[in-house]
């Protein structure tokens, strides 16, 4: 009796087994779970842990269907945008989004990634378009890229919550002129910055020329007035002089009268070669003989010679008459 309950037991306990399987599902750290039956959304999980459902998933009961939660990459590639001017570019791009909410992620693709992207690749393409279409040429070389990308990415935002998605980042990865129009892109460049080259330096030339005219007038200037304080200062300079000797002649008219006389004789004979023919009784050797000054006067028709300075020349000798 025994033996023939034991199938039916081992029966029993494979179903309880499969159908306690089939009711538990596992949700990880990097996953969210949807709890699909009947095609109505039961239930969201997005803690990782053990949940429990319906068994046996048949005739669309209890279905768990498992999505992303970290952060996703989708990248667009060789995506031709147009700036002010006609120029033309080839743009690499990539968006980082997340899944945040599940259950419109759900509702909106039936929780299809691929299904998702593509509607975000469409709608990443006409932002990039946009974007650069409101730009000149050389907007996405400069410091204003960063700005493009937020603005890529804010334009992103709307479309992508309505899918139940989050846009965490916008990146530009390249951005290259295309094969087409850079050679004439570049010649015109170069033309713009020979053009730009040359109007500094014209106006480097001008500032040069300018600067110079103020520099040479300021030295004009500045000379005019050292010469004009100069004059001045030399004026009453020669003022002060003879302010003091005017003092000292007063004081001590005979001292003032030697040392002038002094000061002659040290700058007549100051010289070797100087040579003076001056008569004995001339002024300028009044203190030659005398510490006062007073003249030695020789006898009426003494005969005596005029005295000579030494290294002065001799009188010459009378004429011998003719034979």
């Amino acid at each position: 009796m025994t033996s023939n309950r034991l199938p039916v037991i081992l029966i029993i306990f494979a179903v309880v087994l499969v159908g306690l399987y089939s009711s538990v599902y596992v949700v990880n750290a990097r996953e969210q779970a949807i709890v699909v039956r009947f095609g109505e959304i039961q239930s969201v999980k997005t803690e990782p842990g053990i949940y429990f459902k319906l068994p046996f998933s048949f005739m669309d009961a209890d279905r768990v269907q498992l999505v992303e939660k970290q952060k996703l990459r989708l990248d667009l590639d060789n995506i031709q945008v147009q700036v002010k001017g006609g120029a033309t570019f080839d743009v690499d791009a990539f968006v980082i989004y997340s899944i945040n909410d599940a259950r419109r992620f759900r509702e909106t693709v039936s929780g299809d990634r691929d299904a998702a992207e593509a509607r975000l690749r469409t709608r990443l393409d006409s932002a990039l378009r946009r974007v650069y279409g409101l730009r000149e040429f050389d907007a996405a070389l400069s410091d204003e890229r960063v700005s493009m990308m937020l603005e890529v990415r804010d334009d992103l935002r709307p479309d992508a919550e309505l899918l139940g998605l989050n846009i965490e980042d916008v990146r530009i990865r390249r951005t290259d002129l295309t094969a087409d129009v850079a050679p004439n892109t570049y010649n015109r460049m170069r033309s713009e910055r020979l053009a730009e080259a040359e109007l500094l330096r014209a106006q480097g030339t001008e500032d040069g020329l300018r600067r110079r005219a103020i520099a040479d007038r300021q030295v004009v200037e500045i000379t005019a007035d050292a010469q004009r304080d100069a004059e001045i200062l030399r004026g009453q300079g020669d003022a002060e002089r003879n302010r003091v000797f005017a003092d000292a002649f007063s004081r001590n008219p005979a001292f003032f009268e030697f040392y002038r006389s002094m000061a002659a004789y040290s700058s007549a004979l100051s010289s070797q070669d100087t040579t003076l023919v001056l008569s004995p009784n001339s002024e300028f050797f009044r203190y030659f003989d005398s510490a006062a000054g007073a003249l030695q006067t020789p006898p009426a028709n003494s005969g005596a010679p005029a005295a000579a300075v030494p290294g002065a020349a001799a009188p010459a000798a009378p004429a011998q008459p003719a034979n």
